[in-house]
């Protein structure tokens, strides 16, 4: 059990988005995540296989309307 976890600051620097982008993936369950406490942590396989899988939009496009 060696795989190091990555940050939302490491993942967000790899996809090229703003934290908050990372977040919200997460929160719309497209991107899993391990909470350890109030830390975020993302598994590289479950990323590569999200970017391999050719990622995802978030729900309602790049315009959502307001809710």
């Amino acid at each position: 059990m060696s795989t190091k976890l990555l940050t939302v600051s490491e993942v967000a620097q790899y996809l090229q988005v703003t934290n908050a982008r990372v977040y919200e993936l997460i929160r719309e369950g497209t991107v899993q995540a391990v909470r350890l406490g109030r830390q975020v942590r993302i598994n590289p396989a479950i990323l590569q296989t999200f970017v391999d899988q050719g990622g995802a939009a978030l729900p309602g496009g790049w315009k959502r309307q307001s809710e």
